[in-house]
């Protein structure tokens, strides 16, 4: 179990295409996790946790300190990205991006560009906050949170063994 730090992981941003995605995943990072997995606070399937809550406002506050347009959470994504956390935490997939471009065409949503950032942490008294941080601290992540994207998905996931699991999606509609 990582303790007391964040491992954040970053998918690039995709080249502009209609509905089909490509991507280019980095170096994936493995790391399974014993116990059950639940979204923190149980929110409801298509409604924010605190803690997805809390990230969402976390990045766009920093974003308009950027003079960029705040995101817009979308329910659609929220289901998805918070099922790929649920997934890692529970160690069915492994911690990174497998399944992005899935995840991209399940929501629905008919865009020109997607990324992803994923966040893993324990031992931390505020989870959320420490994965914007360590996000905002990688080049690559920081360029996600700064593109020109409009709408967002945040996921949170927690498992047995305390470790937090965060995915982010951000997409350009059409």
């Amino acid at each position: 179990m990582k303790d007391r730090r964040t491992t954040v992981h970053h998918c690039p941003r995709l080249i502009p295409l209609f509905l089909f995605l490509a991507v280019a995943l980095s170096q994936l990072t493995g790391c399974s996790s014993p116990g059950g997995t639940t979204p923190p606070d149980d929110g409801a399937p298509g409604g924010l946790s605190d803690l997805e809550q809390r990230i969402i406002v976390q990045v766009n506050q920093y974003r308009q300190g950027k003079g960029l347009p705040s995101l817009v959470p979308d329910s659609r994504l929220t289901i998805q990205v918070r099922n790929h956390s649920l997934d890692m935490a529970a160690g069915t997939v492994p911690f990174g991006h497998d399944g992005f471009l899935e995840r991209i065409k399940a929501a629905g949503i008919p865009c020109l560009a997607a990324a992803e950032n994923v966040a893993m942490n324990a031992g931390l008294a505020d989870p959320a906050a420490a994965a914007v941080r360590g996000w905002l601290a990688s080049p690559g992540h920081r360029a996600n949170i700064e593109g020109d994207y409009d709408l967002t998905g945040v996921g949170a996931a927690v498992n047995g063994a305390g470790e937090y699991y965060f995915t982010q999606i951000f997409l350009k509609t059409i």
